[in-house]
């Protein structure tokens, strides 16, 4: 090939590939980003009259989606996040020639405009404080403002850097699991019950109520069940945290249930995969997932939360003063027609 000084020279022999050939790569990534086995698209590519391919020509094609993940990952988080969910969905990853459990941590977040958004993911050690409080520093960096309300469960690791990077936010225990680990300690005959008792606690209508209940149940469980009780009592304060925001807000806020959709959806893709040959590959098959996602959530025509409640959240005294103005003027227009 002659060196060509001011530009490039490319036989006919050296042509890029051809949009037949583009057409075969975007299969072969988009049958692996939705769950299909290494195996499986092999079979697609023969079907399609090509030669067989292996196992690392698949990872390779999809590694076009990494710089696609990592632009995903770090972009600028723009507006406000009153609240996040962050959850955690566990996959085996061969570190070091060892296959060792670890943590795909999510995180997303409700616009001003209350919109679900794709916050961030990353892949560690879930009880590690280290890491839980990196994954935070990252978003903050990035530009997450005004969090309010933070839904999680109860990593011991993520409870300090909560406390640590953002600090003075509340923190909502993730109520589900709370009551998981309660009614395992009961027999299976008593656990229909004891959940019809604790859930009186979270049907009040308010904080201070709330409260009053969980102490008049914990004391009515102490006298058998004293490590229930303490349990209960040790978990009031994030338990019922999301009392303390708007009423129509409240039942998405007590738990990581807007996540578990998500990670079920993430959990049948990747278990085809069974075991990720290293981080990098756990990021970018869900990191592609959650791109599509996002892009879903983007042209939903319907907000998770309404603007007006989003609005009350954000501005209560220009709403109740705008109210007011209103109720003054209705009243004023009343009066002169009377």
């Amino acid at each position: 090939m002659p060196k060509v000084r001011p530009g490039t020279y490319c036989p006919s022999l050296l042509q890029p590939p051809r949009r037949t050939e583009q057409a075969v790569l975007g299969v072969v990534q988009t049958a692996y980003v939705h769950g299909v086995s290494t195996r499986k698209v092999d079979d697609t590519v023969k079907a399609l009259g090509l030669d067989r391919m292996s196992t690392s020509d698949v990872s390779r094609i999809c590694g076009a989606w990494d710089p696609l993940v990592d632009a995903f990952r770090t972009r600028p988080i723009t507006g406000e996040h009153p609240y996040v969910w962050l959850d955690a969905t566990s996959h085996k990853v061969r570190i070091d020639g060892r296959v060792v459990s670890q943590a795909t941590v999510v995180a997303i977040g409700v616009t001003r405009a209350g919109d679900r958004q794709m916050l961030r993911i990353d892949v560690g050690a879930s009880e590690d404080r280290s890491f839980w409080t990196a994954f935070l520093r990252r978003l903050v960096t990035r530009g997450l403002p005004g969090v309010r309300l933070v839904t999680a469960d109860a990593h011991e690791g993520l409870m300090q850097a909560i406390k640590t990077v953002l600090g003075g936010v509340a923190w909502q225990r993730c109520r589900v699991h709370v009551m998981r680990t309660l009614l395992a300690r009961f027999p299976q005959g008593l656990r229909e019950p004891v959940a019809a008792i604790v859930r009186t606690i979270f049907a009040q209508p308010d904080h201070a109520s709330a409260t009053v209940q969980l102490h008049q149940v914990a004391h009515a469980l102490r006298p058998r069940l004293p490590q229930t009780a303490a349990l209960l009592e040790e978990a009031a304060e994030d338990i019922l945290a999301h009392k303390h925001v708007l009423e129509e807000h409240r039942r998405p806020l007590h738990s990581t249930n807007p996540l578990e959709r998500l990670h079920t959806e993430i959990k049948r893709r990747s278990n085809v995969i069974g075991i990720f040959p290293n981080v990098r590959a756990a990021i970018r098959l869900v990191g592609a997932i959650l791109i599509e996602q996002d892009d879903e959530w983007g042209v939903a025509e319907r907000r998770y939360f309404s603007v007006e409640s989003m609005n009350r959240l954000l501005h209560p005294v220009e709403v109740a003063t705008g109210h007011e103005l209103m109720m003054a003027i209705a009243q004023y227009t009343t009066g002169r027609r009377l």
